[in-house]
């Protein structure tokens, strides 16, 4: 996809559009077709940074809303309403708008902008950082296929990425918007395993992550269930089978299906307030 001709701005400069935009510029865009519209200066600058020579900035969105193709809306979902006002008040004429804020819905998004502007929400998570994201994306009833064809081209950059209807992105946000934070509790358990079994913590801690991370792999590339792989590293009567024993014991499985299932709830209700 040719996208020399798009201009993308972002209205909010924190670690998460900071992130997308670090990732469009490479390779996709050009440092000059990014900006970034955020109050906060240690945030632009840090925005300007990561995006490279030619990333305009402003605290004042006029200034970099006049001539953007695509906007995407990264502000908490408690700005959104404020974010809506200062898109009307500015009478943009983007087609595309992309939202990343949790829970506000295409039906909130829409009823605040102007008329004709087509909206998509996507749920993005913090190893976008890093360019191993997953993300949820749905789309409202007027986005064309080029405009999905174009966020998936954005956000591949960064992410895998897949479209589902929207009220199933309430559940993507439980699962993989909210779910490096139980990773992360993952690691740092294991990691206290380790040291309690006299490992020094610089190196329990690697262990811990490289672990998790070449498991998830074999996961991706072999295709293969993980009850299948998990059954692989099972010996009778062994080490796996007992640690696996204690974990079901410890009711491990139910407590990250109910921490999916809190963070899913928590992402509708803040799209009602």
């Amino acid at each position: 996809m040719d996208l020399s001709s798009q201009q993308i701005t972002f209205i909010g400069t924190g670690k998460m559009a900071t992130a997308l935009a670090a990732g469009f510029s490479r390779g996709l865009l050009r440092a000059h077709q990014i900006q970034g519209c955020d109050p906060a200066a240690a945030a632009r600058e840090a925005f300007a940074a990561a995006v490279g020579e030619g990333c305009v900035t402003s605290a004042d969105a006029a200034d970099v809303l006049s001539n953007a193709t695509v906007i995407i809306l990264a502000v908490k979902p408690g700005m959104i309403p404020i974010a809506l006002q200062t898109l009307s008040a500015a009478q943009v004429k983007t087609p595309l708008v992309i939202s990343i804020a949790a829970g506000i819905t295409l039906e909130t998004l829409q009823a605040g902008l102007p008329a004709g502007m087509r909206v998509v929400r996507v749920m993005p998570n913090t190893p976008c950082l890093v360019g191993e994201g997953a993300c949820g994306a749905t789309a409202g009833s007027q986005v064309t296929e080029a405009d999905r064809d174009l966020t998936t081209s954005l956000l591949q950059t960064v992410s895998y990425t897949t479209w589902v209807s929207e009220h199933l992105l309430d559940a993507v946000t439980g699962l993989s918007g909210s779910g490096p934070a139980y990773v992360f509790e993952m690691i740092e358990a294991l990691s206290d395993g380790g040291v309690l079994m006299g490992l020094p913590r610089e190196t329990s801690t690697i262990l811990a992550a490289q672990t998790l991370a070449g498991a998830a792999r074999m996961v991706l590339e072999t295709g293969k269930h993980p009850g299948a792989l998990k059954d692989e590293v099972t010996s009778p009567g062994g080490t796996t089978i007992a640690a696996l024993h204690e974990l079901e014991r410890s009711g491990m499985r139910a407590a990250l299906m109910n921490a999916v299932q809190a963070s899913a709830i928590r992402s509708v209700e803040l799209g009602r307030n």
